[in-house]
């Protein structure tokens, strides 16, 4: 009688077949592929917004990725958020290039087209509004103001934590849909300790917001970095709550033509 060598590897099959169907989801990860899935059914967004989509969908591939290899909730949780953000990105472009382009092929249609045209960038201002006040920006002298706080990076260490690079990634996707603005990061630090450790750790926590910036794809000619030490507080040393307010980093959003007011 012949041996039927098949039946074990087409139990293991449904063995693997079963451990997959048993994995569980992630809310974050299964919202970015339906907005994807959106997204790639308009066809101005896959005609006029191509590499955008495209940059999606390679961000959605590390996310699944990231889930087959096992990785932490919140890395799989910041490639999803980071698709979701570039699907918007896409569909933005898109409806901005719709836009263009019925602008120029106007015609008699011309005053209604510049019409819609307005309304674009009245939405859009009404985005910009709304981006910055997501990333908690205040208007200073200066121009925008983002300050990251001393609990988004490790005790008296310049690497930043979780929720850290969350908000690093808001300022990235900020910088991605804006092209022309750029940005100055600036450490400072409290009172406590020597000038000299106070100037490195502040250059350093300036210099890591600057580097996960890069990796997120800003350009490095857009991120400029200084550290201060415990020079510009803006609260007495006196408390251990006002110290932590100077134990800061500072970004200050340019203006649209890339220009940031010195200190």
């Amino acid at each position: 009688m012949k041996k039927n060598n098949t039946l074990p590897f087409t139990l293991l099959s449904l063995a693997i077949l079963a451990g997959c169907a048993a994995m569980p989801q992630n809310t974050a990860l299964s919202n970015a592929h339906s907005r994807y899935s959106e997204a790639r059914a308009n066809p101005d967004v896959t005609n006029l917004a191509a590499l955008e989509l495209k940059d999606a969908g390679d961000t959605l591939s590390k996310a699944d990725l990231a889930v087959n290899a096992g990785e932490s909730e919140d890395k799989i949780n910041q490639l999803a958020y980071l698709a979701t953000q570039r699907v918007g990105i896409a569909q933005e472009n898109a409806k901005r290039k719709t836009a263009e382009l019925a602008v120029t092929n106007a015609g008699v249609k011309r005053t209604e087209v510049r019409l819609e045209a307005r309304t674009a960038e009245a939405d859009a201002a009404k985005l910009l509004i709304m981006q910055l006040k997501e990333l908690n920006a205040q208007k200073t002298e200066r121009g925008m103001v983002i300050t990251l706080g001393d609990v988004l990076f490790n005790t008296d260490m310049a690497r930043l934590k979780p929720d850290g690079i969350t908000n690093v990634q808001k300022l990235a996707d900020f910088m991605a849909q804006y092209p022309q603005n750029k940005v100055s990061v600036e450490g400072y630090t409290d009172s406590t300790g020597s000038d000299g450790h106070n100037q490195a750790l502040s250059e350093r926590r300036a210099a890591a917001v600057q580097k996960a910036l890069l990796d997120m794809g800003i350009s490095g000619d857009r991120v400029a970095t200084s550290g201060y030490g415990e020079d510009y507080p803006v609260a007495s040393n006196n408390s251990a709550d006002s110290r932590q307010l100077n134990r800061r980093v500072e970004i200050i959003l340019s203006d649209a033509n890339g220009h940031i007011a010195p200190r």
